[in-house]
């Protein structure tokens, strides 16, 4: 999940830095290199302050995530000029943040950031960008693959010991969770307001809530949000 967190915020960043490099004026070849070498940068400034930190250090799996997500965005402006293939989060709360508020946080703001049970990554991809020309089917509408986990107390194992009203010892199993839904694509909403059209770019990067079905524990789930 904290891979995932990476590869999404480095395709988020590079995302936004080539649509504001484009509207500064640099072609598009000036756009994937001044994009790429600014998030490449920014992040491994993070890395390496990381790296100093006596609670964290240097992760070489962390730069590689870094990459990917960097060369993703990058690859699919220089293919295509456009974003076919987009990278999204959603949160919802989850049961789990208040056994361990220390690693998962005490508020909402907090448990966004690091309680990964409620984290859901995305991969949203525009069909209609790879049909061509036709008219029937939506521009804008998604399919999107999620990736997600439960049951995580501790960043490798659940060695916080909780108890029921009983006295009993509960044990959390960690597991995956795979998703199928559907998205949409702000960005390929017809809009003349360049106020609505920075806003749905901004905002493009959330997973729009929809009914998925989900895939885990070799059980089939549907939910309706």
């Amino acid at each position: 999940m904290d891979k995932f967190g990476h590869i999404y915020s480095t395709y988020q960043a590079t995302r936004l830095l080539l649509e504001s490099s484009m509207w500064s004026g640099f072609n598009r070849k000036q756009q994937i290199v001044v994009s790429g070498i600014s998030s490449l940068s920014y992040m491994t400034t993070i890395e390496i302050m990381d790296g100093y930190s006596s609670g964290w250090g240097f992760s070489w799996s962390d730069m590689i995530a870094n990459g990917f997500g960097i060369g993703m965005a990058m690859a699919q402006k220089a293919l295509w000029n456009d974003q076919r293939v987009q990278l999204k989060f959603m949160y919802y709360p989850s049961l789990f943040s208040k056994y361990n508020q220390r690693l998962l946080g005490e508020n909402i703001r907090e448990n966004i950031l690091k309680d990964y049970n409620g984290q859901t990554y995305w991969l949203s991809i525009n069909p209609s960008s790879f049909i061509g020309n036709q008219k029937h089917f939506p521009k804008w509408l998604n399919f999107a693959f999620g990736y997600g986990a439960n049951g995580m107390l501790n960043a490798q194992m659940n060695s916080v010991i909780i108890h029921d009203q009983l006295g009993n010892e509960i044990l959390f199993n960690r597991y995956r969770q795979f998703y199928f839904s559907l998205d949409a694509d702000l960005t390929r909403i017809k809009t003349k307001s360049k106020v609505l059209k920075s806003l749905f770019s901004f905002i493009n990067c959330i997973k729009i809530p929809f009914p998925n079905v989900e895939f885990s524990e070799k059980k089939i789930t549907f939910n309706p949000y």
